[in-house]
Formats: structure tokens, C-alpha cells, sequence
């Protein structure tokens, strides 16, 4: 079983920037990818950002390019979500998420998901 805790969700001010946390453990595998998404009040769960753990390789909404950034740490088993320049419209609860290597931005993809830290932007 793998388990996947969220952290770093907090209220901010519009123009701020947050780093979110997700540790993973339990049963691992040499290739997978680390998903983040977002769900907002009445809203849908949407894509942000993806990284396969063994090469590195990157995916973000396009909306999301330039502002937000998902890196890795091998040794801790964690991934991150960068996110600058924070706005309103940015507030969600933000899940992690994990699939299989080359996993996209489908939901469908990820089979282990985390329990979401909720973002708030203020303006």
C-alpha cells in the first residue's frame, strides 16, 4: 500500500508563494510519476503538474506554466509544488497524487492519491 501525506497549504495573500509537500511511502517502484491537482469550491479536480520520478520529466496545465513548479527529492521520497505569484482563482484544496510512469494529466492515471491541503489566496 503506499501513503501519501500533503503539507504547506495555508491562507496567503495575493503575490505570495507557497511550497507544497507531499511524502510518499510504502510500497515503491522504480518508475512511477508524482501527480499534484486541484479542486476548487464546486468545481471539478483539475490537473496542475506531473514529474516521473526516475528521469525527472515535467508536465504542467498551460495555464499553470511559468508560476507553478514540481520538483522532486530522491533521498526524502517527496515531491514539491513551487507556486509564485500566487492569485484568488489559485485557491483549492491541492492533492498529490501517483501513477504509473508517464502518467498525464488524467485522473484515470493515478491509483494512489493523497487526502489534499486546502490554499487559500487572499486579494
Amino acid at each position: 500500500q503506499v501513503q501519501l501525506v500533503e503539507s504547506g497549504g495555508g491562507l496567503v495573500q495575493a503575490g505570495d508563494s507557497l511550497r507544497l509537500s507531499c511524502a510518499a511511502s510504502g510500497r515503491t517502484f522504480s518508475r512511477y510519476a508524482m501527480g499534484w491537482f486541484r479542486q476548487a469550491p464546486g468545481k471539478e479536480r483539475v490537473f496542475v503538474a506531473r514529474i516521473n520520478w526516475s528521469t525527472g520529466g515535467t508536465l504542467y496545465a498551460d495555464s499553470l506554466k511559468g508560476r507553478f513548479t514540481i520538483s522532486r527529492d530522491n533521498a526524502k521520497n517527496t515531491v514539491y509544488l513551487q507556486m509564485n505569484s500566487l492569485k484568488p482563482e489559485d485557491t483549492a484544496v491541492y492533492y498529490c497524487a501517483r501513477g504509473a510512469y508517464g502518467s498525464g494529466s488524467l485522473i484515470n492515471d493515478y491509483a494512489y492519491w493523497g487526502q489534499g491541503t486546502q490554499v487559500t489566496v487572499s486579494s
